[in-house]
């Protein structure tokens, strides 16, 4: 008995760090999206995010993500209205500076699309989404960092963070749309093994 109780501590500690952790390699991931303005869809993006993938080899489903939006980095290409996008209108960006989303469930769909349940979290409130999120495979790179590349689109409503800020228009109708369309493309590098495990 007393050797199956060991064994079985031996294979749970060993499934402990039989997984690999990935960062998000800023310089060549992107975070953007899109909304109605008036009879077309605008652009925009943030340029400071970084986020977390812990990989457990064969069971996605012991796998985890974490990533951090700051809400200050968003980007329009116009200075004045991402001015007006970080105010209590929008993110009011000094009062909720992050916008972060933590996995508690990844299901696997098929070999390269995988189902992500977490807490997303926008201007101080909480929901819980799934995101359908591509994984297009992994390489090695010149310098010999392994790098693991993700992809994901969704659709948000402002409207249910808080974000409710809009002007009638004359003509009837309003210029913005509530429905926000989010796109995410992931470059993530292997943390190596004394890195990932090292306690010091």
């Amino acid at each position: 008995m007393k050797s199956r109780i060991a064994l079985a501590l031996t294979l749970a500690a060993s499934s402990t760090f039989a997984q690999d952790i990935y960062t998000v390699d800023k310089a060549h991931s992107e975070v953007g999206f899109r909304v109605r303005h008036l009879v077309t869809k605008v652009p925009g993006r943030f340029d400071d995010f970084s986020g977390t993938i812990t990989m457990v080899p064969g069971k996605p489903q012991a796998s985890s993500v974490e990533f951090t939006i700051k809400a200050t980095s968003v980007n329009t290409a116009n200075e004045m209205r991402d001015n007006h996008l970080k105010t209590a209108d929008f993110f009011d960006a000094v009062k909720y500076p992050d916008i972060t989303f933590k996995s508690t469930k990844i299901v696997p769909v098929d070999a390269d699309t995988f189902n992500v349940t977490g807490n997303f979290t926008m201007r101080g409130v909480t929901k819980e989404i799934t995101i359908p999120v591509d994984y297009a495979g992994s390489m090695t790179d010149a310098r010999g960092t392994q790098k693991a590349g993700f992809s994901l689109a969704t659709k948000l409503n402002r409207q249910e963070y808080g974000i409710l800020w809009n002007q009638t228009l004359d003509a009837g109708g309003v210029m913005l749309g509530d429905d926000v369309e989010i796109t995410i493309n992931i470059e993530a590098n292997k943390k190596k093994a004394e890195a990932a495990t090292s306690t010091k």
